[in-house]
């Protein structure tokens, strides 16, 4: 029987094929291209059927390093946009044992990258009135 797929989904399955020597990986539809989860972080992108791979500060410089070329859009305006994702290597596209160490990489990124997000989220909360009362007597 054959494939009813696109192409596109195709590539979507091959890239989850890689991305999976580091865990469970799934993909998803989003923004004409897909995203890719492992166990549960997202860490890489297609657009224009180029994976992309989340970095960050510690991880740019390997990737650049071998030539890999940053995920740049254009915004309104005219504006170029440039994300923290790069393209993985040629060689890292050909088994996910050449992937593994690449998508390591991007899992690490990811890991930081939402650890710092929860840093920023969690506040300290405001003792209640009373407890505020009560200590305000206390100190003087």
């Amino acid at each position: 029987m054959a494939s009813t797929a696109s192409p596109k989904d195709e590539f979507a399955r091959y890239c989850v094929e890689l991305l999976g020597s580091l865990g469970p990986a799934r993909s998803r539809r989003m923004f004409g291209g897909h995203g890719f989860y492992v166990d549960d972080m997202f860490v890489a992108l297609i657009f224009q059927e180029r994976l992309y791979l989340k970095a960050d500060d510690t991880t740019r410089a390997r990737f650049e390093e071998i030539g890999c070329q940053p995920f740049v859009y254009e915004a309104g305006g005219g504006k170029q946009v440039s994300m923290s994702y790069y393209t993985a290597p040629d060689e890292a596209m050909e088994s996910p044992a050449l992937m593994r160490p690449w998508a390591q990489l991007a899992m690490e990124a990811g890991l930081r990258a939402h650890a710092a997000k929860a840093r920023k989220t969690v506040k300290p909360r405001a003792a209640p009135a009373k407890q505020r009362a009560v200590a305000k007597k206390a100190v003087r």
